[in-house]
């Protein structure tokens, strides 16, 4: 299969504005995004999509390969499903797989995203997936960045959401999962989901994978072995920096 990864990035984030270009041990978060996501020995190709210059320009400046899109997109995965027509259409080219990376998880490792691509190896009826892991405490639980998922026993996701999900005076912390966002789309799925309206479930809770669920389809989750910190906030950066350093001695 034909693999390709995009890496949607704005500074325009609402919570944390220039956060691509936040510097991490100084060198801007998007970097190490793509330099992690680069080394993934199974993609054909990675590219950062974005709506701004300050990022297209960085990118190019360590050789790697970017894609102006619409600011207007209000889903990553819209922005995604534009820059890989394009990409297709320059390259004359057509790819199986699409593995979107947020631009904000620079915990990324290459075989964070081998494991979200192996249930599309052996089943055909795989349409997107997301990797999940564990949320070690109450305060993660209850911050409204991090997206708690609920899933079914064949570990398809039920629901999606910002707020405490499941009740946690009922459950322990074994029955708490966060989306880590690599998530992989068939690219004709990727392209009708693109077609697809956004649904009421998706706006309020601002999480593209509702409207998966919301048009009756399923999202297969995977349960990953790695620690991950998505960056949302200025404190995030902090706590990200310190994590790295002590993975990396």
């Amino acid at each position: 299969m034909k693999i390709i990864s995009i890496i949607p990035a704005r500074m325009g984030s609402s919570r944390f504005p220039g956060k691509p270009l936040a510097k991490i041990n100084n060198k801007p978060m998007i970097g190490h995004v793509f330099d992690k996501v680069s080394k993934c020995k199974k993609l054909s190709k990675t590219v950062v999509a974005t709506c701004d210059e300050e990022i297209f320009s960085y990118i190019h400046s360590i050789g790697g390969e970017a894609v102006m899109t619409s600011k207007k997109h209000e889903r990553a995965s819209d922005r995604c499903a534009e820059a890989l027509k394009k990409i297709e259409k320059s390259g004359n080219t057509k790819y199986d797989i699409m593995v979107m990376v947020q631009g904000d998880e620079p915990m990324i490792n290459q075989q964070m995203i081998n494991e979200a691509l192996e249930p599309f190896y052996n089943n055909p009826e795989v349409l997107v997936s997301n990797l999940i892991s564990k949320i070690k405490s109450k305060s993660e639980f209850e911050d409204r960045n991090c997206i708690k998922v609920v899933c079914d026993k064949f570990y398809n996701a039920i629901y999606f959401s910002r707020e405490p999900i499941p009740t946690l005076s009922k459950i322990n912390h074994n029955s708490m999962y966060k989306q880590v966002c690599v998530i992989p789309f068939r690219r004709d799925f990727l392209f009708e989901y693109n077609s697809l309206d956004p649904t009421p479930l998706e706006i309020f809770e601002s999480i593209d994978m509702m409207r998966v669920i919301e048009n009756g389809l399923k999202v297969k989750m995977i349960p990953t072995k790695f620690d991950s910190h998505a960056v949302d906030t200025p404190n995030d950066l902090k706590v990200v920096e310190k994590l790295i350093k002590t993975l990396h001695g």
